[in-house]
């Protein structure tokens, strides 16, 4: 198999696992609509940064790792889970609270802060699932030739990292558009507490599903 091929595959698979709906696309969808376009897209870059580190990671040996000691693996998932909890019980929490937007048509002063603590945020959000790391390791044990190229340490993570940020940032742009945040305003708490279902879900999953 040609280095092309498997870049072209690894590509692949990895779009696919990108838009696929999951904590990474809520987060990042919920905070374009309900804060701002720049908000959004410093998620973007959270998750896309969360991405290449689970990327190089699981380059450096860390799906081997968690692997040859599944009490890790279970340390983590147990912590990201709990993570993901934590997220969902805030979403239902604040489901009823009002959302001081800035009105569109008038640029948004979004706060240098803001925008770090999104990109925090996100980064957080997606370091939390540790099925992250062992995809990713999966995916390149299968496309990798056996001779790794050292150059490929650095242009796989960099794949991982633009695929992530290029789908996110397009999801930010679109849904900080005012149709759709108008429609969000109008249904906040059922779509907030529906996102907190969903986060709820997945940690649970996440703590539970040991035999996986």
């Amino acid at each position: 198999m040609s280095l092309t091929i498997s870049l072209a595959g690894i590509a692949g698979a990895l779009v696919a696992g990108a838009v696929s709906p999951g904590p990474s696309f809520i987060l990042v969808a919920r905070t374009a609509m309900a804060s701002s376009r720049h908000e959004g897209i410093a998620s973007a870059f959270g998750m896309g940064a969360g991405s290449f580190l689970f990327a190089l990671a699981a380059l450096l040996g860390l799906h081997a790792l968690l692997a040859a000691a599944p009490w890790a693996y279970t340390s983590i998932r147990i912590a990201g889970g709990c993570y993901l909890l934590v997220l969902a019980w805030r979403l239902w929490k604040h489901a009823r609270d009002p959302l001081p937007l800035p009105a569109f048509g008038r640029p948004a002063d979004t706060p240098r802060r803001s925008i770090t603590r999104a990109f925090l945020f996100a980064l957080a959000t997606q370091l939390s699932n540790p099925k992250t790391s062992i995809v990713m390791g999966s995916i390149f044990a299968a496309f990798l030739p056996r001779e790794l190229q050292p150059e490929l340490l650095l242009l796989l993570p960099l794949l991982v990292f633009l695929i992530d940020i290029v789908w996110y940032s397009l999801v930010a742009c679109l849904l900080s558009t005012p149709a759709p945040r108008a429609a969000y305003l109008r249904h906040k708490k059922a779509i907030d507490r529906l996102a907190g279902s969903i986060m709820a879900a997945l940690g649970i999953r996440l703590l539970f599903a040991f035999t996986e």
